[in-house]
């Protein structure tokens, strides 16, 4: 099917290619009309501080939105100046329809701070959209008074503050990825114009993708920010790797038959060749990115979603409107006066290779010891990482909202985070009046650090109820850890044990944090074990070998594996970002996505090392050979995917760079240690053996030996 489908788009090349456009086009209209449906705080719940939300939202007593302005002197001296600047601040929000509440200006303990908490009125989606009306009433504010320093912050405003920061992110490193990509590209071909066509064609990927992505928002909702940077980030990195498998083979089909082949024929040989590694290397990666699902986390299906689009329209952009911009292009595409920078790359480039790969089909057992013990070394700090979940501690100080809620935290300690119980029970009366005696007891317990007067809300009926404690501990803090267990171990069933029909739930900002990585670390295991067995069936099924499946995964594990290791050790020893810890969701994610990622290199190396076995090449000299005729293109598809993540790390945000230093690292490996040392090792000791159970037919042999072997030996 995918010779048919390549050959008619060779053959009518621009009708494959006015699809395509068509296609982009539609996918990009419908998602700019449909626009994208958000997640809201509901979505997001996990663990019982998510049951907690539940109880409080069900009984209409859920805690409102605060945004806080924080008011201070201009320079030393006293509050005057912003007594008069907050009464403003606080008059202004007053007349605002999104306000509900706004409370009496608050003075700092050591007086050198005021602080206006704002309730906006309705749900997370209601403050989101109040949020620039409000931010519009601190400007005013700020202009009328010079002589004081007014800023905002609160939790719409700091998500807000770090989407902008994502996103601005995200256009540094397309303005550092791009020109390296060309580069490199330009490199490889010798030809500006082979060098663009991968581009234009990754990029038209990730267009469409971004607007199917928004239609399907509609049935998994967008968590926000970090999806439209992965589906750009995964988007360039498979489409332009897809491409130059393809454009690569095109060239070697063609260099074979001594220029005799012209470009459509080449486009249908290299169709049955690395167009089949590209549709089975985007299997692998869609099966094992899907393994996020069962992480039941909405930040991960988001991700999941977007990274299955994307590459499912790399795929068919490789495979339909590739073929048709070749067949249109023909010869012209290898014109260029810059043809002797690929071979001397390429002359550079293989005497480094050709030792590495020397020793290991030479001393394939020495390599695999060494190589496996390396790999090993690198993974064993996983076992020591510290995780944590994103909040006010990890984001940057270059957010200017993020600023403010530190200094907010600093003057008024009480604002650090909360407590929230939860309570519904069928004892008429009874939550309120439990609640208030666990307020006392939690008030006096100095292990809990209560730092302010506890709020109850109780609801219409009178059956639920909720408490909040602030307290002065951070939610991402050991202090903030203990206190929550101290409430959930001891004091809250104490004082809600003995209620008729009780349910309760002990949440708040730290059990937050603290359920949701335990929620992480539970699913790791699940999505860890999908993305192994889903790849291994794929693989399997693609050579018809059990053997290449089973070592593919063990050894695509293997360096993702070492890629999380070498994170753990870059962020808590090296002091990469400047939190110290490993954000939750990133090794769950980093698995997912190089076992997938790894599969576009192994697919393109077995095929090529499967193919020179059907020309009736030993086992040694199969490896050999599928191993040099592919390394070059696999180095520059990893050069540019390397620098596709890479380029991530010289963003802000501490997810973000995590997420690019993981995966650039591991892809490197992957490219160096795993397809140069590591795969060829195994496989030589392995033999015929790894083909096991399939065996070589004479059709099958037949077929392939009817033209001459086109890589080198």
């Amino acid at each position: 099917m995918i010779v048919r489908v390549a050959g008619w788009s060779a053959g009518h090349p621009w009708r494959a290619l006015a699809l395509w456009l068509v296609f982009v086009a539609a996918c990009v209209a419908a998602g700019g009309v449909s626009g994208t449906r958000q997640a809201v705080a509901a979505d997001f719940q996990v663990g019982e501080a998510g049951r907690a939300s539940a109880i409080a939202a069900a009984g209409g007593v859920a805690m409102p939105r605060v945004e806080r302005v924080l008011i201070r002197p201009a320079g030393e001296g006293e509050l005057g100046a912003a007594r008069a600047a907050a009464e403003d601040v606080a008059g202004r929000m007053r007349g605002l329809p999104e306000v509900a509440v706004v409370d009496a200006p608050a003075v700092s303990a050591d007086r050198t701070a005021l602080l206006v908490s704002v309730t906006l009125r309705g749900d997370e989606r209601a403050a989101r959209a109040a949020l620039p009306t409000v931010l519009a009433q601190t400007e005013a504010a700020r202009a009328s008074h010079p002589g004081a320093r007014i800023e905002q912050a609160g939790d719409a405003s700091v998500s807000h503050g770090v989407e902008t920061q994502v996103g601005r992110d995200v256009l540094r490193a397309e303005a550092i990825t791009l020109p390296i990509t060309v580069i490199v590209l330009v490199l490889f071909f010798g030809s500006v114009l082979a060098a663009a066509v991968p581009v234009l064609l990754a990029l038209s990927s990730v267009a469409a993708a971004v607007g199917l992505y928004a239609l399907a928002s509609y049935l998994l909702p967008d968590a926000g920010g970090v999806v439209t940077s992965v589906i750009l980030m995964m988007g360039l990195a498979v489409g332009i790797d897809y491409s130059l498998f393809y454009l690569g083979r095109v060239r070697e089909e063609r260099a074979a038959a001594g220029g005799a082949l012209d470009h459509r024929a080449a486009v249908r040989a290299a169709a049955a060749t690395s167009g089949r590694a590209i549709a089975v290397s985007g299997g692998a990666v869609v099966v094992s990115v899907a393994g996020l699902y069962l992480a039941d986390d909405v930040i991960f299906s988001s991700i999941a979603t977007g990274t299955i689009i994307v590459v499912a329209a790399a795929v068919v952009s490789s495979l339909t409107a590739l073929p048709a911009l070749l067949a249109t292009l023909g010869p012209r595409i290898d014109s260029s006066r810059l043809a002797f920078l690929a071979r001397r790359g390429l002359r550079r480039e293989g005497r480094g290779r050709s030792r590495l790969l020397a020793a290991a089909l030479g001393r394939p057992v020495l390599t695999l010891v060494l190589s496996t013990a390396a790999l090993a070394g690198l993974a064993a700090p996983v076992l020591a990482a510290e995780l944590r979940a994103e909040g006010i501690e990890t984001f940057p100080r270059a957010i200017p909202a993020v600023a403010s809620y530190r200094e907010v935290i600093a003057r008024f300690p009480g604002q650090a985070g909360h407590h929230l119980v939860a309570v519904r029970t069928t004892d008429p009366g009874g939550p309120a009046a439990a609640l208030t005696d666990l307020a006392r007891r939690a008030s006096a317990d100095p292990a809990v650090g209560v730092a302010g007067p506890a709020t109850t809300a109780v609801s219409a009926r009178g059956d639920m109820a909720v408490l909040r404690l602030p307290i002065r501990h951070l939610a991402n803090s050991e202090a903030g850890e203990q206190s929550l267990r101290r409430l959930r171990t001891d004091l809250a069933p104490a004082a809600l044990g003995g209620l008729n029909g009780v349910d309760y739930a002990v949440g708040g900002t730290v059990a937050a944090n603290l359920d949701y990585v335990e929620h992480e670390l539970r699913r790791l295991a699940w999505v860890f074990g999908f993305g192994l067995l889903l790849t291994t069936v794929v693989m399997a099924a693609a050579f018809r070998s059990v053997l290449v499946g089973v070592v593919s995964s063990v050894l695509n594990v293997l360096s993702a594996s070492a890629a999380v290791g070498a994170l753990v050790l870059a962020v808590q020893l090296g002091g990469l970002g400047t939190a110290g810890v490993v954000t939750a969701r990133i090794p769950l994610f980093v698995f997912a996505v190089l076992i997938g990622l790894s599969m576009d290199y192994h697919v393109f190396v077995v095929s090529r090392i499967r193919e020179a076995a059907l020309h009736g090449l030993p086992a040694a000299d199969a490896v050999r050979a599928g191993v040099r005729a592919s390394a070059r293109v696999v180095t520059g598809a990893a050069v540019i995917m390397v620098s596709v993540f890479a380029a991530f790390l010289f963003g802000h945000v501490l997810e973000m760079l995590e997420l690019g230093f993981s995966l650039a690292f591991g892809v490197l490996l992957d490219a160096v240690v795993v397809r140069v040392l590591l795969l060829p090792s195994v496989l030589t000791l392995l033999g015929r053996t790894r083909w096991w159970p399939s065996s070589w037919t004479p059709r099958a042999q037949a077929r392939a030996q009817t033209r001459e072997w086109p890589g080198p030996l």
